[in-house]
């Protein structure tokens, strides 16, 4: 059988979209099934958009639709689409090298993945509003637990006229994200853009934040057009209405490919362990020096991090949220693990005896004055 395409005229056709010599590999043998490769830039209710080295086509998902939402067709998946056929069917996703995962507001608490195949994940933070570090901390730990190496981009850094105070907010940031760039950017009047245009050519880029965080003026700068729609914040709070509602990848004209995505009100922990430990690997590291191996740094005797709080080497406010962030995760991780919800019960129980032992002896004490 003839077919119209060869993976040499693939590699030179899907190369802009991040197309190379392992992906390659890994599709081969459904090229010997006369199978077309392809990149999903966007998903639409059971159907999406695929690039492929005959062009742009729609494919209906419905033979890769699998229970487990994980697994689902997503925006940078590579996949193997049927030639022809009306409609035409993507028949397999390749396995993702990274994935970037939240979890839903559903009761049933499931994964949802935003992006595939990510090797730069840029949380954008407005500076047009108080810096919530924390809620910074929670996109880092989703995107180191991706696989992909997170970038903070400070975006309306042209609101920040004094260079003094400016240099103040980034090392804000840079202390809660360790190992990450921290750029401050405006595309007002292009400070940055050159170091983040340097970034995202080096690979696939998802592009990722809250709603008014100045992600579609963002990616316009970064494509050097418009093509993303760009609505006014509210001054009140920086919010503003989800101009972007679907995940669109697009092919970056300095090289690399930018996934954007919708404003993200919610941004759940899913087992993210990993992650948040990259997050706050400052507190890991002292923990090694903590009498216990098994220390809760609350008021341990020898506890190290106890001790860097003291000192001021560690603030205060790192810990509260390590602790809150692992206390979420456990909890997202115990509803799909029964093992670890036996644990935790165990755990609680201990506690319960701990704290009613004391209330016992300080009753007896109090009985002894009288």
């Amino acid at each position: 059988m003839n077919f119209s395409f060869s993976l040499p005229a693939s590699s030179r056709a899907l190369a802009p979209f991040g197309w190379d010599d392992e992906w390659e590999a890994a599709f081969s043998s459904y090229g010997a099934q006369g199978l077309l490769p392809g990149r999903v830039v966007r998903v639409d209710r059971g159907q999406c958009d695929v690039v492929t080295p005959d062009g742009s086509l729609r494919a209906d998902t419905a033979f890769v639709t699998p229970h487990d939402p994980l697994r689902v067709v997503c925006t940078g998946d590579w996949v193997a689409v049927e030639p022809d056929g009306n409609p035409r069917y993507v028949r397999t996703c390749l396995p993702r090298r990274t994935a970037f995962v939240r979890s839903t507001s559903s009761k049933r608490s499931e994964g949802q993945v935003l992006a595939a195949n990510v090797d730069h994940a840029v949380i954008a933070v407005s500076l047009a509003v108080e810096l919530d570090l924390a809620r910074i901390e929670r996109f880092l730990a989703l995107a180191w637990e991706s696989g992909a190496q997170p970038v903070v981009v400070l975006t309306k850094a042209d609101l920040v006229p004094d260079a003094v105070t400016l240099a103040h907010l980034v090392q804000d940031v840079e202390t809660s994200a360790p190992g990450v760039p921290v750029l401050a950017v405006s595309a007002q009047d292009g400070e940055g853009l050159d170091v983040l245009t340097a970034i995202a050519a080096g690979g696939t880029s998802v592009l990722i934040g809250q709603s008014g965080a100045g992600k579609s003026t963002l990616a316009n700068a970064l494509l050097v057009e418009d093509v993303m729609d760009v609505r006014a914040t509210r001054d009140v709070d920086g919010k503003g209405r989800h101009t972007t509602t679907t995940r669109n990848l697009l092919a970056l004209p300095g090289g690399g490919v930018l996934i954007d995505t919708p404003g993200l009100r919610g941004v759940g922990l899913w087992d993210a362990g990993s992650g948040v430990g990259q997050v706050f690997s400052e507190i890991e590291e002292f923990a090694e020096g903590c009498r216990f191996h098994d220390c809760a740094h609350e008021s341990e005797p020898g506890c190290a991090v106890i001790e860097a709080i003291e000192t001021g080497a560690l603030p205060e406010r790192r810990l509260e949220s390590y602790r809150k962030l692992l206390r979420e995760n456990r909890r997202i991780v115990a509803k799909t693990d029964a093992r670890l919800r036996a644990e935790i019960r165990k755990d609680w129980k201990r506690k319960g005896a701990i704290g009613r032992a004391a209330m016992e002896a300080k009753r007896g004490g109090d009985s002894h004055r009288r």
